[in-house]
């Protein structure tokens, strides 16, 4: 029998505001000792009284905006209980019936094997809840139960849960339903979106059902999943599971279960809560939010352009490839370095000039970035520095390949590229005399490719021109170079 595959992502973003949710403690705990980041409020302290952060709730309602979702006039803070250690309190202060937004959607590029192109996936809802603390567990070495630590520095961070509808019918397409989010919320700036730092995470349901059948299977809720490939991977695995049991006449259980990449497999963990388990009940504490149109209005005003309108205004107005546009707007750090760039090559515009910085940047600086697994915004290389080094190959000073060299130089040191032309002696040789004493000595050292040449095999004087150029440590102005040896082999023939 064949299976369609069902799957909704559930994906918590932590907000880049400088204080947490409720209370005035600084959000960046990353770097900070444990529990160094806490209050009464965060420390859940009897009589502590929480306050709402502005910042988080806009911030909330523009990614709402940005998935065209529908934003309440009124909205309220619900109390979630459960008794997990990494709740300070005993419950969580989150939105159950009436989140920040409702029923949006945002539009992917589906899964050419199942025949998609464009897909657009339902958002269900975005809410808001404070983050909680972070548990350490340390095994016993002597094979006892162990310990475990907890860090109340995160408890308390604002925290944005986008919960999608069940539109998704492969691994494929959620991980580009994540990857589409994830940009969409960098680009918002709501978030830094690290998934290393936890800052952007993600747990699927899923399920399977007959093909043709419109009735859901019983579902798998999948945590610990920390990267984009390890969401496909955790979700291929369960689907594989899940047709097994299925086929082996087993029943699927409704129960979350842990991805340990380790083994490549998926464990069970516990039986999954409904809602009525978690005792929700409006926050007595808090007062409920009426949220203003005008207020709405401002927000959606100041929305950024976002990637798919600068993948279109690329094309058209750099002229760039749809693949070039695509990988120059996958992230706003990305687009933001590209467009600074061409914006200081003033002596050049159009369409060639667009292609040579997409080139440079998606080529060599890419390589470099992606070997020491460095995001753009944290290239040694300024836009600046590449901009400079692009004027150097148009006045001539370097050929591409002496470029190639300085850049690699730049990357590694952080200076400009004219100081390191001048340290290393790097400059494209343009001076006819030099040229010729090393086309002279490429022609008497190589008398089979002059033989070749003169017998009408014209690449021989490519071999040769390539002979100057070692000769010359790459130096030599590569077109003067090539002239220089038809010459030279000119006169051999007369």
């Amino acid at each position: 029998m064949q299976y369609e595959t069902v799957i909704g992502l559930e994906v918590h973003v932590q907000l880049d505001t400088r204080s947490k949710m409720f209370c005035g403690c600084p959000a960046d705990y990353q770097a900070a000792e444990p529990n160094t980041r806490t209050c009464p409020v965060c420390l859940g302290l009897p009589g502590a009284l929480p306050v709402i952060n502005r910042r988080a709730v806009e911030y909330t309602m523009m990614t709402g905006l940005a998935l065209h979702c529908s934003i309440p006039k009124f909205t309220k803070f619900d109390r979630k209980n459960y008794p997990y250690p990494d709740l300070m309190k005993g419950y969580q202060i989150s939105q159950y019936d009436l989140p920040l937004a409702l029923d949006g959607y945002l539009e992917i590029d589906g899964d050419a094997n199942l025949g998609h192109s464009q897909r657009r996936i339902g958002v269900e809802r975005v809410h808001l809840e404070e983050d909680v603390a972070k548990m350490q567990h340390f095994p016993d070495g002597d094979g006892g139960d162990g310990y475990s630590l907890v860090d109340v520095n995160r408890s308390g961070v604002p925290l944005m849960e986008v919960v999608s509808k069940p539109d998704l019918r492969s691994p494929e397409e959620a991980r580009q339903y994540l990857v589409s989010l994830h940009s969409l919320v960098q680009y918002l700036g709501v978030s830094t979106a690290n998934m290393q730092d936890g800052n952007f995470r993600c747990d699927a349901n899923v399920s399977i059902r007959p093909m043709g059948s419109d009735t859901f299977g019983t579902r798998t809720e999948v945590k610990n999943m920390n990267s984009f490939h390890s969401v496909f991977q955790a979700l291929e695995y369960e689907v594989e599971r899940q047709r097994r049991v299925i086929e082996d006449g087993g029943q699927v259980v409704q129960e979350t279960r842990g991805w340990v990449q380790e083994r490549e497999v998926t464990v069970s963990q516990r039986s999954k809560e409904y809602a009525h388990d978690y005792r929700y009940f409006p926050e007595p504490d808090l007062p409920p939010l009426n949220i203003g149109r005008q207020w709405v209005s401002e927000l959606q005003a100041a929305l950024p352009e976002l990637a798919p309108a600068r993948k279109a205004r690329f094309q058209t107005d750099y002229i760039l490839s749809e693949y070039d546009a695509d990988q120059l707007t996958g992230s706003r750090a990305t687009a933001d370095y590209f467009e600074t760039t061409l914006s200081l090559r003033s002596s050049a515009s159009g369409p060639d000039a667009a292609k040579e910085v997409a080139n440079w940047m998606l080529g060599d600086l890419s390589r470099l970035l992606n070997r020491d697994h460095r995001d753009i915004a944290d290239s040694p290389i300024s836009p600046a520095g590449l901009a400079e080094l692009l004027g150097l190959i148009a006045d001539g000073t370097l050929s591409t390949s002496l470029a190639k060299t300085v850049l690699e130089e730049m990357y590694a040191t952080g200076r400009d590229a004219s100081a390191v032309v001048d340290e290393k002696g790097l400059a494209q040789i343009s001076d006819t005399g030099a040229i010729e004493a090393a086309v002279a000595e490429a022609i008497a050292a190589n008398p089979k490719a002059v033989a070749d040449y003169l017998a009408g095999k014209e690449t021989a004087a490519r071999f040769l021109m390539g002979q100057v150029m070692r000769i010359t440590k790459g130096q030599a102005q590569p077109e003067l170079a090539l002239r220089m040896v038809q010459e030279g082999l000119a006169a051999q023939q007369s």
